[in-house]
């Protein structure tokens, strides 16, 4: 096997070796020929040892020349192993949100299960609220975060808890800001430590105040980036998924939207007591006027009386 660490050195020296073989191979036939056209009593001793030493060479230089093929492809295959890999392709980081309406028999029982569904799902309950409605119906809110491999699988067990009502989703790429956010930390890092590095050297007191102010504010802008790293981090690692569970109306109430005799006397009965507070109002409000106005009225009276009394009988 011939070196692979020879190099092109050794490649151009066999590649002379055989052109130089060949060379002689055609000399070889070349003086053959002449010598039998030159004498044709030229014994076959002769030509048959002359013929096994043209071929012996011939066959020396093919053997070179396989050798030498078998280096060259052994070379490139060492060359193409040798070749720097293509990067990976940067992975993908998208932001899963899903708001979902459920109508159920129970919001308690159905906000249990949503409970044990994202739990067993590696997720986690980040908010849950319960209220009553009309007195005898119950809904419960719940905001549930997921991982996202279990995302899609969370939203079929909850959308099966009962009658769909409503349901939307909404997948965000940002890919690009979580490596620009990346970035700008690694620099900003980079920016931190330069700074460090200066304090560490200086020697003026004005010129520490100076950079301590610089290593403040650097570093506040660094726990900034940081703070949206774990945020991106966060939202694109867990899904949030929005759950409303609603109880459906009971039949009676249902057919108390239709009036009957009992809403119309209990309309009257209101129409009726409205009315009287109004007219008590009514008469409270006049009240002061009609007492001076009776007080007039008395007064008006007994001075009429007396001048009846005072004048003298007509014919006295």
């Amino acid at each position: 096997m011939p070196d692979l660490r020879s190099g092109p050195a050794a490649s151009a020296a066999r590649r002379s070796r055989i052109v130089l073989a060949a060379g002689l191979l055609a000399a070889a036939l070349a003086l053959g020929g002449c010598g039998a056209a030159s004498d044709d009593s030229g014994g076959d001793g002769d030509k048959r040892g002359l013929t096994a030493e043209a071929r012996g060479k011939a066959d020396s230089a093919a053997g070179e020349a396989a050798d030498t093929a078998r280096a060259d492809g052994s070379a490139k295959g060492a060359a193409g192993s040798a070749a720097p890999k293509q990067p990976k392709p940067a992975a993908t980081h998208v932001i899963r949100t899903a708001t979902l309406s459920v109508e159920v028999r129970s919001a308690s029982r159905a906000a249990a299960s949503a409970r044990t569904v994202t739990q067993n799902a590696g997720g986690l309950v980040a908010e849950e609220s319960t209220e009553r409605v009309d007195g005898d119906r119950s809904t419960s809110h719940l905001v549930l975060r997921v991982p996202q491999d279990a995302y899609d699988r969370v939203l079929r067990e909850l959308s099966g808890a009962g009658k769909l009502l409503s349901r939307t989703s909404e997948a965000k790429d940002v890919t690009d800001q979580v490596v620009d956010t990346d970035s700008r930390i690694a620099t900003q890092r980079s920016s931190v430590a330069r700074v460090r590095a200066l304090m560490d050297r200086a020697d003026k007191l004005t010129d520490v105040v100076a950079l301590e102010g610089e290593l403040s504010s650097r570093q506040a802008a660094l726990e900034s980036l940081l703070a949206q790293q774990a945020s991106l981090k966060d939202r694109t690692s867990m899904a949030t998924v929005t759950l409303d569970l609603i109880e459906p109306e009971s039949p009676a109430a249902a057919s108390d939207d239709d009036p009957g005799f009992l809403d119309a006397l209990t309309g009257g009965w209101h129409a009726f007591t409205t009315m009287l507070r109004w007219l008590a109002m009514a008469v409270g409000a006049s009240a002061p006027f009609l007492a001076v106005a009776a007080a007039a009225l008395v007064l008006w009276r007994f001075a009429a009386r007396r001048r009846r009394k005072a004048a003298p009988p007509a014919g006295g």
